[in-house]
């Protein structure tokens, strides 16, 4: 049986030498993540500058591997199935060390090309991850997805604010602090080679006795794609233009930075608690109606024009890392074994980054037609609502294959 063979595994993972090098290893792949991406937006500028492009050239460099992260994600699931997940994570990590030192090698090509191959590289691990860890830690999904959600956005909050110091103090420049980060890449990959040898091992009795499912036929992996899309859109969206809001509201520039800033680090304690809560419950109907409420709160405060903004941004970190969360940890509780996990990853993470780069865009669009925040502000209250309806569908105690059970 599955979880006979699971518990084995997870007794093992957290008790010897082998089994704290993996919980390593997912804290390493964890802070690559979001490092290499979330490193370029305060370096933008320079950037720019420095390579004589234009405005709309320089956003492909963030907007790349959303796209990448969208047209990938589908494929990732296919390859683990192929070569098995250890061995496809392995590659992935060495495309990432190559894509972060392409990005700082030379010019303008050389620095596409790279982005494309980090968020190529990026978008396979975005998918397996989740798992990943229901494979090797399936009595501790909460807790593991705490940790390793906790790793992902601490290393992009902490890449975003050390960047333009390393670019400007140290004598680096832009090319150096974003190549910076292909060390961490590198010492993720060196520290993954011993997880090839225990595929090995155990590849057979995986992957022997699991039947595969078709998703895109199931109601409840498009609920659970749904809301990994919505709330991706939400989280980008106000990442794109919070500052931006803020300014029109007569806050500095300096001033509305920090805000978003703190916004983001409201996001880290709740990415560690969410999981745990979510998978010791017997289901998720109430963190996904109290997600929604931080939304719904954090949004209505920002569209009121109430000078409570700091408020409202705590409110809106907090509500994009219980959403976040959720999203996670229902690739695993959703799903009989892992290789169901990594295709639903797979088909949610393909949707919810391709709403991810088209949501900005909109509500940018929106700004534009109305020559103000308030459509735009009350759209995103709509997707809000919208949320929380898949959020609640997803959030019930059943798992795909049996939904009608």
């Amino acid at each position: 049986m599955e979880s006979k063979q699971h518990k084995v595994n997870s007794i093992k993972a957290g008790s010897n030498f082998t089994g704290w090098l993996l919980l390593l290893g997912i804290i390493l792949i964890a802070a690559n993540l979001r490092a290499p991406l979330t490193s370029v937006g305060p370096l933008i500028g320079s950037i720019r500058d420095d390579l004589g492009i234009s405005n709309t050239l320089a956003g492909l460099i963030t907007t790349l591997p959303l796209i990448a992260f969208a047209l990938l994600s589908p494929i990732a699931p296919k390859l683990a199935r192929r070569y098995g997940m250890s061995s496809v994570l392995f590659g992935a990590l060495f495309l990432l060390v190559i894509g972060i030192v392409l990005r700082s090698a030379w010019n303008i090509g050389s620095l596409l090309i790279g982005t494309v191959i980090l968020g190529l590289a990026i978008s396979i691990c975005n998918v397996l991850m989740p798992s990943l860890i229901k494979e090797k830690y399936p009595l501790k999904i909460g807790l593991m997805i705490g940790i390793y959600s906790v790793a992902m956005n601490l290393s992009g909050a902490i890449a975003s604010g050390i960047s333009v110091p390393l670019a400007n103090q140290t004598g680096l420049g832009w090319k150096g602090a974003l190549g910076l980060w292909g060390l961490l890449a590198f010492i993720a990959f060196l520290v993954w080679i011993p997880q090839l040898r225990r595929q090995q091992q155990t590849a057979k009795t995986v992957t022997l006795n699991e039947k595969r499912t078709n998703l895109w036929k199931s109601s409840l992996a498009w609920h659970v794609t749904l809301f990994m899309g919505l709330q991706s859109m939400l989280f980008y969206v106000i990442v794109s233009w919070l500052p931006d809001i803020l300014k029109t509201q007569g806050m500095s520039s300096d001033s509305s930075g920090w805000i978003l800033s703190l916004m983001q680090l409201a996001i880290l304690p709740v990415t560690f608690i969410v999981p745990i809560l979510a998978g010791r419950m017997k289901n998720q109907i109430v963190l996904m109606i109290l997600t929604a409420l931080f939304f719904f709160i954090g949004i209505g405060g920002l569209l009121s024009g109430n000078q409570l903004v700091l408020l409202w941004a705590i409110f809106i970190g907090i509500g994009a890392g219980c959403s976040f969360s959720l999203a996670m940890i229902l690739f695993g509780l959703r799903t009989t074994n892992a290789h169901d996990a990594a295709e639903l990853s797979g088909m949610a993470q393909s949707v919810g980054y391709l709403l991810a780069a088209v949501g900005p865009i909109l509500f940018g669009y929106l700004h534009d037609l109305t020559n103000g925040w308030n459509v735009p502000l009350i759209v995103l209250l709509v997707i809000s609502v919208l949320m929380l309806i898949f959020g609640v569908a997803s959030g019930r105690n059943r798992v795909i294959g049996a939904e009608n059970l």
